[in-house]
């Protein structure tokens, strides 16, 4: 596994991977690696001749500076992991390399903005969107892999994709679970024992909620049930849950059992903002 610091040093790697007709698949991450990012590398590894793994974190998508300084930091146990799995190189960018100067760009996805994880995170999107454009245009791979527990950061990346005509395919693989059912998240390390035991309501109500909407209960209702739940836990804070069509995020406030829908939460287990998504309807 080779390490690479700066675009400068890959130019001439990803020059002769193309020249061999090789296959490069991208594996962005802000590091303290877990399973769900492993399951990311294992796909890149079984679809890609070359899996690129890059690790930043990225300070221009922190809304809150204490999430920024706060983020947890692993390197030297996330470069086991990566060496264990298989990867080909790993990017470890200085904020000098992706920041040489200040961006002056600033992206708007439109009606994204406005709801759930745009709504509670201003200027998150616009942050995810000019990182991910660095390095879609520092790496250039062929394929690029994401999880789907950042439903909404997958939709915006489809969306830069899209619009800014980038030649690169993008997958993305399911949410990886604890055996209790918390999606797996490099937050996760932040949670006291208390806690921890607490970010169950998460995934608790998600099971809930679609077990009852597909019951024939109604979406309102079960909102004032969630509610409930939540302001009854001292470590929890519910700031938000909603249905929502997975790829536009129209919220909707009646369930329809022939449109797509998923429900998404976020909530706040102490200091630590942490979210998850079920679908309901594929």
């Amino acid at each position: 596994m080779k390490l690479i610091r700066t675009g400068a040093e890959w130019n001439p790697l990803w020059l002769n991977h193309l020249r061999n007709n090789q296959q490069i698949g991208l594996v962005p991450t802000m590091g303290a690696l877990h399973d769900g990012h492993l399951d990311l590398v294992a796909k890149s590894r079984s679809t890609c001749d070359v899996t690129l793994v890059s690790i930043f974190v990225n300070p221009t998508q922190f809304n809150n500076p204490e999430d920024f300084q706060k983020y947890p930091k692993t390197l030297d146990l996330d470069l086991e992991k990566l060496t264990q799995a298989g990867v080909d190189y790993v990017f470890l960018p200085s904020v000098e390399e992706m920041y040489p100067a200040p961006t002056q760009l600033k992206f708007y996805f439109g009606d994204l903005e406005h709801v759930l994880e745009g709504k509670f995170r201003p200027g998150h999107f616009n942050g995810v969107g000019i990182v991910v454009s660095k390095l879609f245009h520092l790496i250039r791979p062929h394929v690029s892999f994401f999880g789907q527990k950042d439903l909404q950061q997958v939709a915006i990346i489809k969306r830069l994709v899209a619009d800014l005509s980038f030649d690169l395919k993008l997958e993305v693989i399911p949410t990886r679970r604890e055996v209790d059912g918390l999606a797996m998240s490099s937050r996760n390390l932040r949670l006291s024992p208390q806690e921890r035991l607490t970010a169950l309501l998460l995934f608790s109500s998600l099971e809930k909620a679609k077990t009852e909407l597909l019951n024939g209960k109604s979406w309102f209702e079960i909102q004032v049930e969630i509610r409930s739940g939540f302001e009854n836990e001292p470590f929890a804070q519910l700031e938000y849950l909603e249905l929502i069509h997975p790829d536009s995020f129209e919220t909707y406030t009646v369930f329809d059992s022939i449109q797509k829908s998923s429900i998404c939460v976020a909530a706040f287990i102490g200091a630590v903002r942490l979210i998850d998504n079920m679908p309901i309807i594929s």
